[in-house]
């Protein structure tokens, strides 16, 4: 079991529960949750962590056009198109993906979209990855209380990564959810459930991954008002994550250093 399985188990499974409410209710247990969000962002799986590095460099390379000249909004599947197209010419086999699910019960309808990439090579069965931009956007919600915003921002803010792994996430961010709009005496609305957040990913989806004849396939420009405003957020939040993860690094870096030298002068003393 790695780390970030540990925290996961502590944070839902070992602590107590109060009055049937959720962990993350509980004030003191909320701080925790950036700290397991961020080991979750963290993969032990190489190919996921090659995808990332991939994703977030294509990401960047988009070019937003200098003056837009459609003024519709697409809910960024421009984004998704060119993104996608980038990939295949980079190897993968990508595609987009649109889940519908139909209302059931307290349930509403709705429909998601998406890109996934296949892994052949990752076993028998091939492997699923999932690719979501802007997927912070997915869990904002009104008068949000401090500790939540906190968790909010805590989240990648484009998710690469199997199912099972957005399925953590989720759990999570459906308990942050419950807690903040209680503390405003606010209710669950049922598009904030865990149930209709699984269903965008998991319902049945319709996979488009020939994007030969569309219209915009030898563009790679992003022409669309909305969507130019949401590749800058998107492109500033991942070159914020990059520079915070090579500071990271360095300062790991340093740390190991000096104690390498700490050790030596130590050493030295006895000689």
């Amino acid at each position: 079991m790695n780390v970030a399985s540990i925290l996961c188990y502590v944070i839902f499974c070992a602590l107590p529960v109060n009055r049937g409410q959720g962990l993350l209710m509980n004030r003191i247990n909320f701080s925790s949750v950036p700290l397991t969000l961020q080991f979750f962002k963290h993969s032990d799986n190489q190919f996921e962590s090659d995808l990332t590095l991939v994703v977030h460099s294509l990401v960047l390379s988009m070019t937003e056009a200098s003056h837009p000249d459609n003024p519709d909004t697409c809910n960024a599947g421009c984004i998704r198109l060119c993104l996608v197209k980038l990939l295949q010419s980079s190897g993968y086999d990508a595609a987009v993906c649109t889940t519908k699910w139909q209302a059931f019960g307290k349930l509403p309808g709705g429909e998601h979209e998406f890109i996934d990439v296949i892994n052949h090579q990752s076993s028998i069965i091939p492997e699923r990855y999932i690719i979501d931009i802007d997927f912070r956007s997915n869990f904002e919600i009104a008068r949000a209380v401090k500790p939540y915003d906190l968790v909010l921002n805590s989240l990648p803010s484009v998710y690469v990564g199997t199912s099972s792994k957005l399925k953590q996430f989720l759990k999570i961010m459906g308990e942050a959810t419950t807690y903040s709009l209680k503390q405003n005496s606010m209710p669950l609305p049922p598009w904030r459930s865990l149930a209709y957040m699984v269903a965008k990913w998991e319902s049945p989806c319709q996979r488009m991954f020939d994007l030969r004849d569309n219209k915009s396939s030898g563009s790679y420009y992003i022409n669309h008002s909305h969507c130019i405003d949401l590749l800058k957020r998107v492109k500033s939040s991942v070159g914020s994550e990059i520079r915070g993860k090579t500071t990271m690094l360095h300062a790991k870096s340093d740390k190991k250093w000096q104690h390498r030298n700490a050790r030596k002068l130590h050493s030295s003393e006895w000689i």
